[in-house]
């Protein structure tokens, strides 16, 4: 892989005496789609948190668009374009939707590089249109189902323009006909040339969305690959299934 936008070499991370990652390593390149898997505790979420910032790492280091991230807060690799949205999302319930997609617009407009937005307010209406809530951009979060809440930190993440997309389990609780919603909207943004991370459990979108497929188990990666052929590994079906 020549150039990749993010690297992870040697990613190591303990709590107390409990390891949560080790000797971690992937490259994901501009552009590509790639799906991380792992059963419970495998160390996806600890995994996230060190490449955004809000958890550092022990060991390792994190390259992303030729920045070495380590010693970087959250919100500065938010500033050289990584983003997520989180597994419970978390607006901010006094503002309106609108007002929730335009702080981080404004937050993002200035960086040296970026996409130029020239009306955040304009921009606002795109990325609410993008997921289908502008007609509820005056409403407040509380107002929303499950699978807008959804939506709503999906746009809120793309709102800061991110080269990368770190997708936290997106469709967790939804239906088979809302999780196919989320799929075709992460879709759509890898389309715009969006890069995307995806941790989810549901199988199904996993392979339907990924083009390669990486899989934790107990803090290591145990598979990198072709997501067909790393879900037919002995050594993956016996993580999920016992041996």
């Amino acid at each position: 892989m020549s150039n990749p936008l993010l690297t992870v070499s040697g990613l190591g991370k303990r709590f107390g005496g409990f390891v949560a990652l080790a000797d971690v390593g992937l490259q994901v390149a501009e552009g590509e789609r790639l799906g991380l898997i792992g059963p419970n505790g495998s160390g996806k979420s600890t995994l996230v948190n060190c490449l955004c910032g809000t958890v550092k790492n022990d060991m390792g280091q994190v390259t992303f668009a030729g920045h070495k991230l380590n010693g970087l807060s959250a919100h500065q690799r938010t500033r050289l374009g990584m983003a997520r949205s989180f597994q419970l999302p978390r607006p901010f319930p006094t503002l309106t939707l609108a007002e929730n997609v335009r702080v981080p617009i404004l937050y993002a407009a200035d960086v040296k590089g970026r996409r130029a937005v020239s009306d955040p307010s304009e921009r606002c209406d795109e990325l609410l249109d993008m997921v289908g809530l502008l007609p509820k951009a005056d409403r407040k979060p509380a107002d929303l189902t499950q699978i807008e809440m959804r939506k709503l930190e999906l746009a809120r993440a793309m709102a800061s323009e991110p080269r990368l997309l770190i997708a936290d389990e997106a469709m967790a609780g939804l239906s088979h006909q809302e999780v196919d919603d989320i799929l075709a909207l992460l879709m759509n943004l890898n389309a715009q040339g969006v890069t995307i991370v995806m941790i989810e459990h549901i199988m199904r979108a996993v392979l339907a969305f990924s083009q390669r497929l990486v899989v934790l188990v107990a803090g290591r990666k145990l598979a990198d690959g072709n997501p067909q052929d790393v879900i037919r590994q002995p050594d993956v079906v016996a993580a999920y299934l016992g041996s």
